[in-house]
């Protein structure tokens, strides 16, 4: 039987340090990728590593200088981007721009017919963070980017975004 639901992961997500007592921790996706094998599920996934967003397709969403911010703040290691729940540690820079990336790369794989469906477990998350603005743990507008992506690149004109986030 063919794999028709991707996954987009990677043990990179887990260098995401956040600062301790941060709810938005590695923790939580180990305990989301523990779960999916203890399952089966994994196996039953056709996984793929994830891939970093370009500049380009960053910019669809957010100005490059809002861009340059973040990940100036990400290679000064340890601190926050706008508020206090949007902390970086030393190895953000490179796992903001897998995150992003992993969720457009899930777009085109279901769009080119690859998967039928995608699930990214990448940290952190993105559905929080404005055109400019870091918030709710999100630096990077992962759904938006991904959203827009299928619009630019693969023509869709409409895309319906359904956020299930429990506060």
């Amino acid at each position: 039987m063919a794999k028709t639901t991707g996954l987009i992961h990677g043990d990179v997500f887990l260098e995401h340090h956040t600062g301790p007592g941060n709810p938005e921790c590695p923790e939580r996706l180990s305990a989301v990728m523990q779960r999916l094998g203890e399952a089966g599920l994994v196996a039953e996934l056709d996984c793929a590593a994830p891939r970093a967003i370009s500049d380009e397709e960053l910019e669809r969403i957010h100005p490059a200088a809002y861009i340059e911010r973040v990940e100036r703040a990400a290679e000064g290691g340890f601190g926050w981007v706008d508020s206090p729940d949007a902390n970086l540690g030393p190895a953000s820079k490179q796992v903001l721009r897998l995150a992003a990336g992993a969720a457009v790369d899930a777009v085109d794989r279901v769009l080119r017919g690859e998967w039928l469906r995608a699930f990214v477990a990448t940290r952190p998350p993105g559905h929080h963070a404005e055109e400019s603005l870091a918030m709710g743990f999100c630096f990077f507008n992962n759904i938006a980017l991904a959203a827009r992506h299928a619009q630019t690149v693969h023509g869709l004109e409409r895309v319906a975004i359904v956020d299930w986030d429990v506060h």
